[in-house]
């Protein structure tokens, strides 16, 4: 099967003036395929310092970070950002659609820079993942006239234009009712039963019951890693 991700003994620390703090320490992390990841931890353990790694946003200081096949630290910045147009789907808090464009329009955008899809099938793909995401009657309204819980399903089918092989969602739910964030969550299961390789960073506990596996995360460490039958006290 072969990893998705693999972090191997990974430093990040920024220098801030009175030192450097030290966000990601000494953190290895594999991945297989097809798993669904929730990493969770306090604020400041380094979730999404971690997140921005693996999407290539941030670069180790030292370490390895190879996602899809990719050892991050040794692409350059355009590099970087090509790779992440093919290999990685970012879902945000804010959902971050771009206002003046359509729905079907911003789920197409990513298609546009990565070149990937062919001109001629990019609407009719957005259509689809916006019909799998369950809002395809709202492809021509504007991200303004949808609800939040519809605004983050159109990110999540704009982070799916380009097929990548990873998705990664920060805080996806931190911006939802209880019972939007429950719906969404189940969309990431739905996307992670057809074979979507998944990384959620949450402080939210009710992921647990939807990922296959949980990565507690503290002072930039990882001190638990648990799948489903370990959770569930099975011994394995």
């Amino acid at each position: 099967m072969g990893h998705a991700v693999q972090v191997s003994d990974v430093v990040k620390a920024y220098p801030l003036s009175a030192g450097e703090v030290v966000a990601v320490d000494h953190l290895s992390l594999d991945i297989a395929h097809g798993e669904f990841v929730a990493v969770v931890g306090r604020s400041g353990s380094g979730k999404t310092t971690l997140l921005n790694l693996l999407a290539g946003i941030d670069r180790p200081t030292s370490g390895t970070v190879r996602v899809s096949g990719a050892d991050l630290g040794s692409l350059s910045e355009s590099g970087l950002a090509a790779w992440r147009g093919q290999n990685v789907g970012l879902v945000f808090q804010f959902f971050q659609l771009l206002p003046t464009l359509t729905v079907v329009e911003n789920v197409m955008l990513p298609m546009d820079f990565a070149k990937k899809i062919p001109v001629g099938e990019r609407r009719d793909r957005a259509q689809q993942l916006l019909e799998r995401v369950g809002i395809g009657d709202q492809a021509d309204k504007v991200p303004a006239t949808l609800s939040g819980g519809q605004q983050q399903r159109a990110a999540i089918a704009r982070a799916l234009a380009n097929d990548p092989p990873i998705l990664l969602a920060d805080e996806p739910t931190g911006n939802l009712d209880s019972v939007t964030a429950e719906a969404v969550l189940e969309l990431f299961a739905d996307l992670n039963a057809d074979g979507q390789t998944i990384v959620v960073v949450t402080h939210e506990r009710d992921i647990r019951s939807i990922a296959g596996r949980e990565v507690t995360l503290m002072d930039g460490r990882v001190v638990e890693d648990e799948d489903e039958d370990e959770r569930a006290g099975v011994s394995v």
